[in-house]
């Protein structure tokens, strides 16, 4: 870049289009993960983001991810969050990568607030779920490399009315799936555990529940994914996404939550079958 002599540079006088990356690209390529050269040789052990769960509720979506990061065989962290919200109706969940996962939510995050200040308007659920996937198809390079990241993404749709959930592959692939999803190293024991406890119509607290369900049914075969600890009193992220926008579900909600999992799960080993 030339000197500015105190000046901004070129860059953000320069009338451009709505997107963030876009105009981060034009001005300093380097600052977007796929710029940044890798040196030769193997990509060293880094922590992993595991487990994320999404179903659809009457009225919105829930999105839920343990809190375990694993490195290799070894628990990288038991604090970590994987459920962010991406803007006031929406919600990004990751897996993969966790150094990188973290840092795209931020790009997309910074890419969703930017086309709002342009254009004064929201951009449609389709809109941001387009935008999320040229994100993770710009990344591929890094991922041929053993650093992907596969996140799971989930919003109120304005227009509709309803809750919506996408989910993507390494190469920026989209696809809005009907009812519920997982991803990350527990997800083939996440959605059938998923399968079995969703129905049509649930309400908001039930979907709570059943996404805690889902991820005490994946840590118990899965070593990369976390459960409730209730010793530590380590929870998972759960958000919700309604037509209020937005929301965390609070701790003390998530603790009784698990309470009542563990009570059905209790039942149903005592009685030999199977308990909604």
């Amino acid at each position: 870049m030339r000197p500015d002599h105190g000046r901004l540079p070129e860059t953000f006088t320069t009338p451009g289009t709505s997107s963030f990356l876009d105009f981060l690209a034009r001005h300093d390529p380097s600052l977007l993960p796929p710029g940044r050269p890798l040196p030769a040789g193997e990509v060293p052990a880094s922590p992993s983001a595991t487990t994320i769960v999404a179903l659809a509720f009457d009225g919105g979506v829930v999105l839920a991810g343990d809190r375990r990061a694993t490195a290799g065989s070894m628990i990288a962290s038991r604090h970590i969050e994987k459920v962010f919200p991406a803007d006031e109706y929406s919600a990004v969940g990751i897996a993969g990568t966790a150094g990188l996962a973290l840092e795209l939510v931020r790009l997309f995050q910074l890419e969703l607030e930017h086309y709002e200040k342009i254009e004064g308007s929201l951009l449609s659920l389709d809109g941001k779920a387009n935008r999320l996937a040229t994100m993770i198809r710009g990344s591929l390079g890094l991922a041929m490399q053993g650093l992907a990241v596969v996140p799971l993404f989930g919003g109120y749709d304005l227009s509709r009315e309803v809750g919506r959930i996408f989910s993507y592959d390494v190469t920026g692939g989209r696809y809005e799936e009907t009812d519920f999803h997982a991803v990350g190293s527990g997800a083939v024991f996440a959605r059938g555990s998923l399968k079995k406890l969703w129905w049509a119509g649930m309400a908001e607290h039930d979907a709570v529940r059943t996404a805690v369900h889902a991820l005490v049914d994946a840590a118990d075969d899965d070593s990369a994914t976390g459960g409730p600890d209730s010793t530590r009193r380590i929870w998972p992220v759960v958000a919700t996404v309604t037509a209020r926008g937005y929301h965390r579900v609070e701790d003390a909600a998530l603790a009784a939550a698990h309470a009542e999992v563990e009570g059905v799960r209790r039942a149903t080993e005592a009685g030999g079958g199977e308990t909604r």
